[in-house]
């Protein structure tokens, strides 16, 4: 509904909010669309002063949380010391804008997007150490609360059961695309073949990275908040800290040959962000100076959960399949949309 919104369609949404908010909303903006639509909602007299948060068709699949438990979940959350938005209503009523939605307070700051450098005030050595340390902390923060809280908004999850999940969700996708990916499947096997037994139980972002979290601050980088809760769930917190540590660059790091891909898609754009990731890394300001190393990190982590980071290899790949997967999963729902696909992997 407010995809297409009509003028009647945004007065009932702001005759709905202010209702419920005992003051007059004033205007709508969209912040950002993809798995949610996620709107900022201004009132008299404070700019942006809430964040709408309203579920899409991709959210609906089975990896996802429904909105009643995010909401759950944030209002666990807002009770101990992780930076989150505070929730502020939930409604099930569809007929405001065509799905439940739930309103949470805005926070300011900027997310570091895939492949961008940090923002323009912190391109600095000290900024780069700062972004690292405050994002590892938070997540050693995140994986140190109690979890019984959260066992009512949460489900639990093995890392083994995480594996047999995501290899679901492969074979749902490449059901619709035909691809055959025996790389992946190959990756698939030896995860299921090395999946830990016994570990920690701990809450779980589920999608903790750069791009998830807020930063704002003058002369240093601080966290303001943590979004995107939608992929929470109670289990292993090294599956946390595996898919965060895929998007650092180390020094050393190979980097794999393209000629092959090159030769196959000479036209394809992907091919220079390829380029740029394999020499760069996902999030290129981890390659540079100021930066801690993944070694530096894990100790820091270790530090402060006394949590050991024993078996890498498998969190890291296991991070890697998880991402392959949502890409093919994402390639899936356009071709089924019938929408021109750039997700298409290669």
């Amino acid at each position: 509904m407010i995809e297409t919104a009509t003028d009647a369609d945004t007065a009932a949404l702001k005759s709905y909010l202010s209702e419920r908010l005992g003051t007059t909303v004033t205007g709508t903006e969209v912040l950002h669309e993809g798995l949610n639509l996620s709107l900022a909602i201004s009132t008299d007299g404070n700019d942006w002063a809430y964040v709408l948060r309203r579920p899409k068709e991709l959210r609906r699949t089975s990896p996802f949380d429904d909105l009643r438990h995010e909401y759950g979940l944030l209002r666990e959350l807002d009770t101990t010391a992780i930076p989150t938005p505070t929730p502020v209503l939930f409604c099930e009523d569809d007929s405001v804008v065509g799905e439940p939605l739930f309103l949470t307070t805005y926070l300011g700051g900027a997310a570091i997007r895939l492949g961008s450098e940090l923002p323009e005030p912190f391109q600095d050595p000290q900024s780069r150490w700062s972004v690292a340390t405050d994002l590892i902390d938070t997540l050693a923060a995140i994986h140190s609360l109690d979890a019984v809280p959260f066992e009512d908004v949460c489900e639990r999850r093995s890392p083994r059961e995480g594996v047999a999940r995501t290899a679901e969700r492969l074979d749902e996708a490449t059901s619709v695309t035909g691809h055959e990916l025996p790389a992946l499947r190959s990756v698939e096997e030896w995860l299921r073949r090395n999946a830990p037994s016994d570990s920690t139980v701990a809450l779980v972002h589920g999608d903790f990275r750069p791009s998830n979290v807020l930063f704002a601050g003058t002369d240093r980088p601080e966290i303001s908040g943590v979004l995107d809760w939608e992929t929470a769930f109670l289990g292993d917190p090294l599956t946390d800290l595996g898919y965060l540590l895929l998007r650092w660059r180390d020094d050393g790091d190979p980097t794999p040959p393209l000629d092959d891909l090159e030769a196959k898609y000479p036209e394809a754009e992907v091919i220079g962000e390829l380029r740029d990731a394999n020499e760069n890394g996902l999030s290129p300001f981890t390659s540079k100076s100021g930066s801690p190393d993944r070694r530096e990190l894990v100790s820091r982590y270790g530090d402060r959960t006394g949590i050991d980071f024993s078996n890498e290899r498998f969190y890291r790949a296991y991070a890697a399949f998880g991402l392959a997967t949502v890409w093919e999963d994402l390639h899936r729902h356009r071709i089924e949309a019938g929408a021109a696909s750039s997700s298409k992997p290669i």
